[in-house]
């Protein structure tokens, strides 16, 4: 009996897995997160003597309040109940359930950390360290293309890495980016974003995997994946911090998605088109740069303006 509630439990996730791959375009990463989710949380029903199908509204409150308990952040808390809500409503949709338990269960109070920024000077300073004054090298070159990308097209690094190789050949300024959920969008590159790609495609074919003609990545490898990791860039970005005299707990490939936005937002972009530019759904999530612009626009004044400083007596 334990058993086939455990394999009906194990059929609705990956019916409503399969749903959102077929009809709402989640990406494979977004799949593996809300499986996880979803097993843990089919776990927790299991020991409550209940099933994905029978589990009451308490049975969910039950559920944060053991992940409360365990430590767990509010902001994974209320990304498990996320889950929850919409696997529910796609159960209740489809005639599986009659009610939606994650009804009425309010998600945890959280604060929304600022992002980590870089000042402009910061990202000079790493767009030089890349560059390598002396020997040009095919690591040097694509490290450039990568950091140039990054700060100018505001990528996340996971659009980064898979990009293809036609999308650098684009001549209008602008690069083709296939972002969450599938969704495409059009991302800028500046004249040294692109000058950066042009000097790297010269030495891009070194990275190709040993008897292997061509790669369709932009930025291909020899490991399994064919394409540079992400775990890879994290790492190629933590060193150049090193080399740029920068902390590289400062630095990673969403810093610099984060400087991108923030340093738009300062020059007096407008936030729709920042929305845009990141590819974000939601301009909520976009006006978090808001506050940080406000917060440095603070710093500024309260450090330089004169009426701001201590008078000497």
């Amino acid at each position: 009996m334990v058993k086939r509630a455990a394999s009906a439990d194990a059929t609705l996730i990956e019916t409503f897995l399969d749903m959102m791959s077929a009809e709402r375009g989640a990406s494979f990463n977004t799949l593996a997160a809300y499986r996880r989710d979803l097993v843990d949380f089919a776990a927790h029903t299991a020991k409550k003597n209940a099933t994905l199908k029978s589990c009451s509204r308490d049975v969910v409150k039950a559920y944060l309040a053991a992940l409360s308990a365990s430590g767990a952040a509010a902001s994974s808390q209320a990304r498990k109940l996320s889950a929850l809500r919409q696997f529910f409503a796609f159960l209740y949709g489809e005639g599986k359930r009659k009610d939606d338990p994650t009804s009425a269960v309010e998600a945890p109070t959280r604060s929304r950390p600022l992002p980590k920024i870089l000042s402009q000077d910061d990202v000079l300073r790493l767009v030089n360290a890349a560059r390598m004054p002396g020997t040009v090298t095919a690591e040097s070159l694509r490290l450039a293309a990568i950091v140039e990308l990054l700060y100018a097209s505001g990528l996340r690094v996971s659009e980064l890495v898979s990009l293809p190789l036609v999308s650098a050949r684009s001549r209008d300024g602008f690069i083709r980016v296939r972002g969450k959920g599938g969704k495409e969008r059009l991302a800028p590159l500046n004249d040294s974003a692109q000058r950066a790609i042009s000097d790297y495609l010269d030495r891009r074919a070194e990275f190709i995997p040993a008897g292997e003609k061509e790669s369709r990545y932009l930025f291909p490898s020899r490991g399994e994946e064919g394409h540079l990791t992400r775990r890879r860039c994290h790492q190629l970005l933590k060193d150049l911090a090193v080399k740029a005299g920068i902390d590289p707990a400062r630095l990673s490939p969403h810093v610099l998605r984060h400087a991108f936005a923030t340093h738009l937002v300062e020059g007096g972009a407008d936030l729709r088109a920042v929305q845009t530019l990141l590819g974000h759904a939601d301009i909520a999530t976009t006006q978090i740069y808001t506050h940080v612009a406000r917060e440095r626009l603070q710093t500024v004044v309260a450090s330089s303006h004169p009426l701001s400083k201590t008078r000497k007596r």
